[in-house]
């Protein structure tokens, strides 16, 4: 930060990326538009990586034993100069309470912390609905962490051909984009067709923001994902300047 006579002041390992972002241990593409792909965001970000936090272990196994390891992440981000931090699975709601208070900074953890703002801007008889990586793995505790209605339609894409195995399972570390955007657009379908109620889907999974425009495109209403979140939590942090400031 520069101050009176050009003084520079310290205390931070980085500058210019408030914003950082936990990552799971992986090794699938991130194509752009995925959190891991820095080229997704318009301004800089820090990123760490969580040992041994698979997306097997967060998503199947309720990511058992690996609070402290995420304790520890955020602090090292917060240490290095991040101002606020965010997370690469959705599934790691769970741990909301506990890395906020951890690190005593901003928190977001989860794109399914946006389900109760959407729902306040859609009309009366409409109800937001969740597009996830593994409806099956989508447990009332990780819904009531984001402080998402556990009467929230939810679908997911566990039995499409390529998102899920490749994502989850690890199965390959090449990934077939269009079955990959076939699985998320037939979830998407399958949430319209049970729930014709939905006025808006948040889609839970980090990886599936380069999806989010066809998706909207195709069913019509609008989408939310954590490109959203990130881009609203980054406003927070460093809200435009226009100028106006500089006159206090």
């Amino acid at each position: 930060m520069i101050q009176n006579a050009g003084i520079a002041t310290g205390g931070k390992a980085i500058y210019g990326a408030p914003l950082g972002i936990l990552m799971l241990e992986a090794r699938f593409p991130r194509i752009p538009g995925d959190m891991g792909n820095a080229g997704t965001w318009p301004f800089p970000v820090l990123y760490h990586v969580v040992k041994g936090a698979s997306p097997e272990r967060v998503v199947l196994q309720g990511a058992a034993g690996l609070l402290p390891s995420f304790l520890e992440a955020a602090a090292e981000l917060v240490s290095f100069g991040a101002e606020a931090i965010t997370t690469n699975c959705g599934f790691l709601s769970l741990f909301q309470r506990e890395l906020a208070a951890h690190v005593q900074v901003p928190v977001a953890t989860s794109s399914l912390i946006q389900v109760p703002w959407v729902q306040a801007v859609l009309p009366p008889g409409k109800r937001v609905g969740v597009i996830t990586v593994s409806a099956g793995s989508l447990t009332p505790r990780h819904l009531e962490a984001a402080g998402v209605p556990l009467d929230t339609p939810v679908v997911g894409t566990e039995h499409g051909q390529e998102f899920f195995r490749v994502l989850i399972l690890g199965e390959k570390q090449d990934m077939d984009v269009g079955l990959a955007a076939r699985d998320i657009l037939d979830a998407g379908r399958t949430l319209m067709r049970r729930h014709p109620d939905v006025g808006a889907i948040v889609l839970e999974c980090t990886n599936m923001p380069p999806y989010a425009a066809s998706l909207q495109k195709a069913l019509g209403v609008p989408v939310f994902d954590v490109y959203s979140l990130v881009t609203w939590l980054q406003a927070g942090v460093r809200p435009r300047d226009f100028g106006v400031g500089a006159h206090f």
